[in-house]
């Protein structure tokens, strides 16, 4: 069949949650493929995220001029909202940008730092011989919200105000809880209801948000609105940081003022390697990216696709791959400002 080159369509295969696109006779869940226009896909281009309202928000940010990284942006602004057991402005942030009239990667390292005072020291004072599991002395200071700030400021089109408006109006407003995020976030229910702060913020009546129903974040919509007024100095100084501030404190633990006003993202060098021809990027160490690097060359040599992806040989290659790229992980990799 002939077609204009302007309806030709762009198939892209994506994995579906089970229970989402249907099964397969086998039972198993399929690959759905996603038809779009080629003509405005390559106008807009194609946001994906595992929430829908959170890759609107990304195709929105495109539709009103934006660029990838701003949809970038918006996208994860909502995820913190409607998946807050995986994201959050709380946490860290790490990405890789290709720029495409250069052909340059740039890696960013937003993974912020250890506070002020905390030190080995300090926890075997505590009565601990390792790192704790959770709890204040895991916490360190927010990276997510000065990634965001260096990725609009060197790629950005649009204001902070605007990647911000689309999580604003659903944390003020509500979403719907899908299924399945509401069967990951009842997982939580213990560890939320044991944290005063927490359980107010994320359990309603004491439980998590049910199937269906509409749950709304008024506090993250505060914040938010800070960070789209004031960009990164209205989480970093002021009422948010205040408030970051007065809970470690009553718990605790060390962080100061200029632990969370000094913090920046760093611009680095991504480290790469080949397999079969494709070359992969991570971001290098401190993060842990280079493992990933080191399984690929562990397992260029065995012939994969003869073995069968599922098959006992693959898995037995991709397993020892990681026990060795790990165990070389967790002894040598380290922040390279100290060690």
């Amino acid at each position: 069949m002939n077609s204009h080159p302007a309806l030709v369509s762009l198939v892209l295969l994506a994995i579906l949650v089970c229970g989402a696109g249907g099964q397969e006779n086998s039972g198993r869940p399929r690959r759905v493929p996603l038809v779009g226009r080629s003509k405005i896909a390559t106008k807009f281009g194609i946001v994906a995220a595992s929430q829908p309202l959170a890759a609107r928000a990304g195709v929105q940010v495109l539709e009103h001029g934006g660029n990838a990284v701003d949809a970038a942006i918006a996208t994860n602004a909502v995820m913190a909202l409607v998946e807050p057991y995986y994201d959050g402005i709380g946490g860290d942030l790490f990405a890789i940008v290709y720029e495409a009239k250069t052909g340059k990667l740039y890696g960013l390292n937003s993974g912020g730092w250890a506070p002020t005072g905390l030190s080995a020291a300090l926890l075997k004072s505590k009565g601990m011989e390792q790192m704790p599991y959770r709890g204040i002395y895991t916490v360190t200071v927010p990276g997510a919200v000065a990634g965001w700030d260096a990725m609009r400021t060197k790629f950005g089109k649009l204001p902070m105000s605007d990647l911000m408006a689309p999580a604003i109006f659903y944390a003020q407003n509500g979403f719907p809880v899908s299924e399945v995020i509401a069967e990951t976030w009842a997982l939580s229910t213990a560890s939320l209801a044991a944290e005063p702060y927490a359980a107010e913020t994320f359990l309603v009546n004491g439980r998590t948000p049910e199937a269906g129903e509409v749950f709304k974040n008024p506090d993250l919509a505060g914040s938010l609105r800070l960070i789209a007024e004031r960009g990164r100095a209205g989480f970093y100084e002021g009422k948010t940081a205040d408030a970051i501030l007065a809970i470690s404190r009553e718990k605790g633990g060390t962080m100061t003022a200029a632990d969370l006003k000094e913090f920046q993202a760093e611009w680095v060098e991504p480290i790469s390697t080949t397999y079969r021809g494709w070359t992969v990027s991570e971001l290098p160490p401190n993060t842990q990216g280079i493992a990933a690097l080191m399984m690929l060359n562990l397992m260029e040599p065995f012939p994969m696709g003869e073995y069968g992806f599922h098959s006992a040989k693959a898995l037995h290659v991709m397993i020892e791959a990681k026990k060795l790229a790990y165990a070389d992980m967790l002894r040598y990799v380290a922040d390279q400002k100290f060690a």
